[in-house]
């Protein structure tokens, strides 16, 4: 039996590591599959950027609206040869973006440019009043 203590596979996140070990091994996948987006608001509206090169708006990619959250998703199949090799890029991507409080789901641009998603939603009244609640006596 050696006593050299078994050894790690060296983690540059071991804190984020440790994490997901602690609530049940969940472990979120990041491939190469993940829509990378950027977001602001800016004149009344809310403005999402998702990064999404070589595709097709037409063809191969979704965007749409349920339950105040908007949902992107793309679909890639692309097969390159050359001098007899050929290579394959495909898969599916998604993302999904919570809307802010006053999104208009009604009023909703998307355009595709130079490899780049631009979704533009319009913002409302976001006036967040509270409203006390009652409580009453049981018998």
């Amino acid at each position: 039996m050696s006593t050299v203590p078994a050894r790690r596979a060296w983690n540059p996140f071991p804190e984020l590591s440790d994490f997901f070990d602690s609530i049940g091994g969940f472990r979120p996948t990041l491939g190469n599959n993940i829509i990378r987006v950027e977001d602001e608001l800016a004149d009344g509206r809310y403005i999402v950027r998702a990064e999404m090169p070589g595709l097709d708006p037409d063809k191969d990619i979704n965007v749409q609206v349920n339950d105040g959250r908007l949902e992107i998703s793309a679909e890639r199949t692309d097969k390159k040869t050359d001098n007899g090799h050929s290579e394959f890029t495909y898969g599916s991507y998604r993302r999904s973006v919570t809307l802010p409080r006053g999104a208009k789901e009604d009023d909703i641009d998307a355009s595709y440019a130079q490899g780049i998603l631009t979704v533009s939603v319009g913002i409302g009244d976001t006036d967040s009043s509270a409203k006390k609640i009652e409580v009453k006596k049981a018998d």
